[in-house]
């Protein structure tokens, strides 16, 4: 039920927002498309183009490939975009909101502790709306995988069915699912961080969040002007600004130094896009100590929260 009251109160974040972005973006897709064949219609009129001479190469067929991978990558990806502004304002004003708009007193009078209330939470921003937005994220790829099809059935592109047959949707889904896990373990200390400062802050929990952290860490690089004094400007900010603030980012995760071996593979073709969407390349983070380290830190802030909603709300 705890469960189901989040959803309830924040369904526009967590359904609809994705949905609205991923509608805009097959339409603007559609749109293209119409404008795309409009043009090459008149090429082809004008002899520019004659798409009945065109030969198939050998690679075209995973070529093709790619490009369904990419479109099923891209829709995901879009609505991934919103579902980073939608976790860390959820996580930001989850302990917060309930006590400005007094829903707390209701919910305290109910039996349910403190615990299960804050963990119902961020069982929300760690997996379920994650879980959520990848669902919603995959109809929209699907749909711009379907109109790129049509687009060159239309069009009498040739090669139009190695668009389906081969692209990896099945790998690309696995490689989501196995990448949930992961993303819960990374983003733990940021949502950890935010749901402290909700529960702590009596007013603009955004400011304690972020705003004095980044002023923060600005006052302490300025300190590197003064004599004899040497400050870690990168370990500052990426320890603050990064996996303090910014961890909710999906995929973010190839960008701590445990992962070079993951993040210096480069892709240049669909041979290096199947390779990289195998089981490991997620799963890589599991094996650096950025991960547990802010893991832990993480559970310590969620615990800081729990005990910190039951005092602000008994005084």
């Amino acid at each position: 039920m705890l469960l189901k009251r989040e959803y309830w109160e924040h369904r526009g974040g967590f359904l609809w927002a994705p949905s609205i972005v991923g509608a805009i973006a097959i339409v603007f897709t559609l749109l293209g498309v119409v404008a795309s064949t409009v043009m090459l219609r008149n090429a082809v009129s004008k002899g520019e183009v004659d798409l009945e001479n065109v030969k198939i190469g050998v690679g075209a067929g995973s070529e093709a490939g790619f490009a369904g991978d990419v479109a099923l990558l891209g829709g995901i990806g879009m609505v991934s975009i919103v579902l980073v502004f939608v976790v860390f304002f959820y996580a930001l004003g989850s302990i917060y909101d309930e006590r400005k708009d007094r829903s707390i007193l209701f919910w305290k009078s109910l039996p349910v502790s403190d615990t299960q209330t804050v963990l119902s939470k961020l069982a929300w921003a760690l997996v379920l709306a994650p879980l959520l937005t990848m669902a919603i994220g995959l109809v929209v790829g699907a749909m711009l995988w379907l109109i790129s099809w049509l687009a060159m059935v239309i069009n009498g592109v040739p090669g139009a069915s190695a668009l389906l047959t081969e692209a990896h949707p099945f790998r690309l889904i696995f490689q989501l699912l196995c990448a949930v896990p992961v993303y819960a373990l990374w983003a733990l200390p940021t949502i950890g961080w935010l749901m402290l400062c909700s529960a702590w802050a009596r007013s603009v929990p955004f400011v304690w969040a972020v705003v004095a952290p980044l002023l923060a860490c600005i006052f302490v690089s300025w300190l590197d002007i003064l004599p004899g004094i040497e400050i870690p400007h990168d370990k500052i900010w990426y320890a603050v600004a990064f996996r303090g603030l910014l961890s909710m980012v999906p995929a973010s995760w190839y960008l701590s130094p445990g992962m070079e071996h993951v993040r210096d593979s480069t892709i240049h073709g669909p041979e290096e896009l199947a390779r990289s969407i195998e089981l490991g390349s997620s799963l890589h983070a599991l094996g650096t100590a950025d991960l547990w380290i802010g893991a832990i830190l993480g559970a310590a802030m969620v615990y800081g929260a729990i005990r910190l909603r039951r005092w602000r709300d008994e005084g």
